[in-house]
């Protein structure tokens, strides 16, 4: 058994406590990679925002959980060299699909597991759950809930049709729950693909593809039932049209990727989500800038040469979001 706090991590309890009040959300960034960690990290530093390292199933899969748990106490420690005396970082699974895999994550350093029952009958989405938080909360590690279904596919995440979170559930689930925070369905969904071209109009300025608005009502109604309570969204990335278009120049083929605009995000932020999950954004700032130097430089083989860039260019975009669309930045406590 492995306590988180001796890897310097934090949970989210505190976290999202203070980001309700202060009409801010926390980032949740995936990451694979070190090059990914890296730039998480410093652009949290520099932005002196409190962040959240996300590992999905197939995260843990491809870079091994080992790994993944020292790459998180690295994190902590890189925090500090790059001038970050008191870092608030989080390690989290996300999209844990069994009570053994978030069993696994808590012993072996995690501090916040999502346990997502959101596929099953209610009753059922309400025992699996509980039976996560039951065993989480003996070690202080703080769990996610979902209610809803999003709609996409990334990593071993697919559901072809979206379902609203019915705000008539959530004092119920919660309740007997005991969960810490709650991920709902509100129109954002997983991937670079997330709505279909006919769903959207076209802005007259830009004649670029505008997606439906999201449902706001429901988020208003899931916070009347549930005042104060710390509310999650999931499939946020915005799907960088310059990413998109500068991967498509150097021999991509990404057609009509289509993302959540930032300004319904900048808004979500504001109220009760105080965590928004980002993933595909990062994948594609890393995949423009590797093409590029691919297209650029034919002759290239040295791993640093392109993957540095791809850092960079992920560091960017995540300072971007931190600052311009979710508000986290210079929240965290000297």
């Amino acid at each position: 058994m492995i306590n988180y706090k001796d890897l310097g991590l934090v949970n989210t309890r505190e976290m999202f406590a203070k980001a309700i009040k202060g009409g801010y959300a926390i980032p949740a960034f995936n990451f694979n990679n070190m090059e990914q960690l890296q730039a998480i990290v410093k652009a949290a530093v520099e932005t002196k925002s409190p962040v959240i390292l996300q590992v999905s199933k197939g995260a843990r899969q491809y870079a091994n959980q080992t790994l993944l748990r020292y790459m998180a106490e690295g994190a902590v420690e890189y925090a500090k060299e790059l001038g970050c005396k008191h870092p608030e970082i989080v390690l989290h699974l996300d999209h844990g699909d069994t009570f053994e895999t978030c069993k696994s994550c808590i012993d072996m350093g995690f501090s916040s597991v999502m346990i997502d029952g959101s596929h099953l009958p209610y009753e059922e989405n309400v025992a699996l759950t509980k039976k996560v938080v039951d065993y989480a909360h003996q070690f202080d590690v703080t769990v996610e809930g979902e209610l809803g279904v999003l709609a996409g596919v990334e990593d071993e995440v697919s559901a072809e049709h979206h379902t609203y979170t019915d705000p008539e559930e959530v004092i119920d689930f919660a309740t007997r729950t005991g969960c810490d925070s709650l991920a709902i369905s509100i129109g954002t969904s997983h991937g670079a693909y997330k709505f279909k071209p006919e769903q959207c109009h076209v802005d007259p300025k830009t004649g670029r593809l505008v997606p439906p608005p999201l449902a706001f009502e429901v988020l208003d109604a899931v916070m009347e039932k549930l005042p104060g309570f710390p509310i999650v969204l999931h499939g946020s990335s915005s799907v960088p049209q310059e990413e998109v278009e500068t991967i498509n120049k150097f021999g991509g083929k990404l057609e009509a990727a289509i993302g959540i605009p930032e300004e319904e995000l900048r808004k979500a932020a504001k109220s009760a989500v105080c965590k928004i999950n980002i993933d595909s954004d990062s994948r594609l700032a890393m995949t423009a800038a590797i093409r590029k130097v691919f297209a650029e430089k034919p002759a290239e083989f040295d791993p640093r040469k392109y993957l540095g860039p791809a850092r960079d260019n992920m560091e960017k975009m995540y300072m971007h979001k931190i600052i311009n669309v979710l508000g986290s930045d210079g929240k965290l406590a000297e």
